[in-house]
């Protein structure tokens, strides 16, 4: 069994061709060169971070079925300042157009040591931001960014981190390694 684990750059598409696309987009085929491994979930075009990539189908299922509830782990900016109340609206669970989230484990964070992301965020000096670490055990499509925006917080950047017992350590975007 193959299990890789790549952190995707901003701008990646979690697949290996774009042939759809009137315009070039940059795929996985761009930085892995290994056969036969698939995308054990998803992680969408504008986040960054782990993705983990495998050539078992019930490792597959297991990393990426909400069946399994393997904890998800998101290192967040969102625009404003995280209050007490807003926190614990997502560990109670929030309610989204497709029905409530389960809870989620959240702590506000001093902004995490990353890499710059290209392009940077948009910075406004009249508008606060802040860092969250928020742990879900399921994955709806762009689940937490619709959750930081349920309790008025929009994300400016989201780095997954952590996916169950694995994490992106000193991974450099665009690289990765067999686990």
């Amino acid at each position: 069994m193959t299990l890789i684990a790549f952190n995707k750059p901003f701008g990646v598409l979690c697949q290996f061709t774009d042939a759809k696309s009137p315009t070039k987009r940059a795929t996985l085929s761009d930085f892995i060169d290994v056969g036969g491994v698939y995308p054990a979930g998803r992680l969408d075009r504008d986040s960054e971070g782990l993705l983990l990539l495998t050539d078992d189908g019930r490792m597959q299922a297991r990393i990426a079925d909400p069946r399994f509830k393997l904890p998800k782990t998101y290192l967040v900016q969102v625009e404003g300042e995280a209050s007490d109340r807003a926190l614990e609206a997502l560990r109670r669970g929030v309610t989204l157009n497709d029905g409530p989230t389960r809870p989620a484990e959240v702590e506000a964070i001093a902004p995490p040591e990353l890499w710059p992301r290209d392009p940077p965020i948009r910075y406004r000096a009249s508008v606060p931001d802040c860092w969250l670490r928020l742990t879900i055990r399921e994955g709806r499509n762009r689940q937490v960014r619709r959750m930081t925006a349920a309790i008025g917080l929009p994300t400016l950047r989201l780095v997954r981190w952590r996916i169950g017992e694995w994490t992106l350590g000193d991974l450099a975007p665009g690289t990765w390694a067999r686990v």
